[in-house]
């Protein structure tokens, strides 16, 4: 199969560079000094479920020099959506699909658009993972799954195609019957990690030990939860035992991906985390007193640190 990586960062590249070891044609779209290490010395992954030096790497930061594809792993950061959704037409043919493996809640209805209702699939992704120098992708633990499907819920016999294909490549990815339940069931935890572990600047493990951050991210999480049920999502009456499960298996020296790009002094997505939960609180008249707070605490670096 042909696949685009739009674009190559932390999670794209670590699924892309899985498909190209795996004898796939992938293209990584990536720009700067990431860009440029790889094309020099090549991608790497260091993973305990296996590392990966991949040579040779068809590297481009202009997606027109690629074509369409089958299946393109969008995962850019929210505030690039649109511009990112710009750039991935030349990526889209007759019979593409475009997965999400964005954060938060409103990547489908932003890209849809752009890219058009068949194409655009919504998707969310459970792996820790971040760039630890350009050209090297650093994973974290053993869990690295995607799930994907339409939110309306329709047949897709395409994509079904395609996800059996990855599948082969020996990537965890299933077909998802919700796929709406299952973007807002990962919204729920990474609003509580990112805000938790932005905000503290300390990894889970410390947060789980002390009952007053413990506390603060339950919190997280049940504002989160408490809007996406004024917004119509039906979340399972023992969805918080599954959260509870969840935050178990992450490991001791886990951080959310805003928490490093706050070490990295880059932009945060804050607004589309916090920020999302606040406006939906907002909207429905919820209350999100510690999402707020994380908002606050946060907002003097939600642009990155300045020069």
């Amino acid at each position: 199969m042909r696949m685009a990586i739009m674009a190559a960062g932390a999670v794209g590249g670590y699924f892309g560079a899985r498909m190209a070891a795996a004898g796939h044609d992938v293209a990584f779209i990536a720009r700067g000094a990431h860009r440029d290490a790889i094309a020099r010395d090549g991608l790497r992954v260091e993973s305990p479920l296996g590392d990966l030096h991949l040579k040779g790497v068809n590297v481009t930061d202009d997606p027109k020099q690629v074509g369409p594809v089958d299946v393109v792993l969008f995962a850019v950061k929210l505030w690039d959506t649109e511009t990112a959704g710009e750039r991935a037409r030349p990526l889209v043919g007759a019979d593409t699909r475009v997965i999400t493996l964005q954060n938060g809640v409103d990547s489908v209805e932003r890209l849809a658009p752009i890219l058009g209702d068949d194409a655009t699939i919504g998707g969310a992704t459970y792996v820790v993972a971040k760039i630890a120098q350009p050209g090297v992708i650093r994973h974290t633990g053993t869990m690295a799954k995607i799930r994907c499907g339409r939110l309306d819920r329709r047949p897709d016999a395409v994509l079904a195609r395609y996800v059996d294909q990855i599948k082969a490549a020996d990537i965890d990815i299933t077909l998802a019957g919700d796929m709406l339940l299952d973007i807002w069931k990962k919204f729920v935890l990474l609003s509580g990690t990112s805000g938790i572990t932005a905000s503290t600047r300390h990894p889970l493990g410390p947060v789980r030990d002390d009952a007053d951050m413990r506390a603060f991210f339950h919190t997280l999480m049940q504002e989160t939860m408490a809007v996406g049920r004024a917004s119509g999502v039906v979340l399972p009456p023992d969805f918080e035992d599954e959260l509870g499960r969840s935050v178990a298996a992450f490991p001791p020296t886990m951080k959310a991906s805003m928490a490093n790009d706050l070490d990295a002094g880059n932009r945060l997505e804050l607004d589309w985390l916090a920020g999302k939960v606040i406006a939906l609180g907002r909207k429905h008249g919820i209350p999100t007193p510690a999402q707020q707070a994380v908002y606050a605490i946060l907002k003097p670096y939600r642009m990155g640190r300045t020069r």
